[in-house]
C-alpha cells in the first residue's frame, strides 16, 4: 500500500536541516506500522511527505501504486484517499461538528448533503459523540475534538490513515478516548502509520515499530523485539529514558 524508497528532505532557514536521510520503508495494505524516535528525528516529516505537504528533494513515494513524487500525478485526488489526523484538531471554528465532517465530502468527494449528513451520523457513532453533531468545536473537549478530526477524515473512505502525535496535546485523561477509536480502526484492517510516543498502544496493535533518529531509520521490527530487545544503542538509549 505504502512505499517509500531512498527520500530524503533539508530544511534550509538559519541552518542547513537534514529531516530525512535515505529513508525506505513498506507498509502492507492492513498494517499498523508506529513510528516512535526523539523530537526532531523526521517522523512528522515522513507522515508530511507521504500526504504530498512536503516535497521530498529526492527518491520516490507510491501509494496504492500511484507515484507521488511523478510530476503528471494528481496530487489532490491521492490526498483524498489518504487521511490525515495531526496534533492540533484543526476544525473549523465557525462550523458545527456535523458541518465540520460533512463540508469535504460535498466538495471532493461530490456528493449530495443529504448522503454526506448521513454518512457523518454513522461516523459520529462510531467515534462515540453522535449527541455533538451540532455543538461547535468550543463546545467540546480536547478529546471530542480529535475524534471529530478522525471522523471527518474516516468520511473521506481513505485508503490509508496517518496519525501525527493525535493524542499529545490531550489532557492526561482525555488520550485513552482517542487511542480506543484508533484501536478500533486497526482491528477494522485500516492501514494506519502513526507517530505516537504511547509505547502502549505501538505494543498493542502495532504490526511493526520504526526508530527514527537524526532523520534516519535506525531500526526496525515486531514491537515486542524492539522494546524488548533492541539491537542499536541509540535505540537502546532512547527506550530507557521512556519506558
Amino acid at each position: 500500500m505504502i512505499d517509500v524508497r531512498n527520500v530524503y528532505k533539508t530544511f534550509y532557514s538559519r541552518h542547513k536541516v537534514e529531516a530525512l536521510v535515505d529513508v525506505s520503508l513498506q507498509v502492507d495494505k492492513g498494517e499498523v506500522v508506529v513510528i516512535i524516535g526523539p523530537s526532531g528525528s523526521g517522523k512528522s516529516t515522513i507522515l508530511r511527505c507521504l500526504n504530498h505537504l512536503e516535497k521530498p528533494d529526492r527518491g520516490d513515494i507510491t501509494i496504492d501504486g500511484i507515484l507521488l513524487t511523478d510530476l503528471k500525478t494528481d496530487i489532490n485526488s491521492v490526498r483524498a484517499e489518504v487521511g490525515m489526523v495531526f496534533q492540533s484538531f484543526n476544525l473549523f471554528p465557525h462550523m458545527t461538528v456535523l458541518a465540520n465532517v460533512t463540508i469535504a465530502q460535498i466538495k471532493v468527494r461530490g456528493r449530495s448533503r443529504e448522503k454526506s449528513e448521513q454518512i457523518t451520523m454513522q461516523l459520529l457513532h462510531k467515534v462515540g459523540i453522535p449527541e455533538k453533531a451540532n455543538s461547535y468545536p468550543s463546545q467540546l473537549s480536547g478529546g471530542q475534538q480529535q475524534r471529530v478530526a478522525i471522523a471527518r477524515a474516516l468520511a473521506m473512505q481513505p485508503k490509508v490513515m496517518l496519525f501525527d502525535e493525535a493524542t499529545s496535546a490531550l489532557d492526561p485523561e482525555m488520550v485513552n478516548e482517542v487511542l480506543d477509536v484508533m484501536k478500533a480502526l486497526c482491528r477494522e484492517g485500516m492501514t494506519m502509520v502513526v507517530v505516537s510516543h504511547e509505547m502502549g498502544f505501538a505494543r498493542e496493535v502495532g504490526d511493526m515499530v520504526i526508530f527514527m533518529d537524526e532523520g534516519r531509520i535506525v531500526e526496525v521490527g515486531t514491537p515486542d523485539k524492539i522494546y524488548d530487545d533492541p539491537e542499536h544503542e541509540r535505540t537502546q538509549a532512547f527506550l530507557a529514558q521512556i519506558l
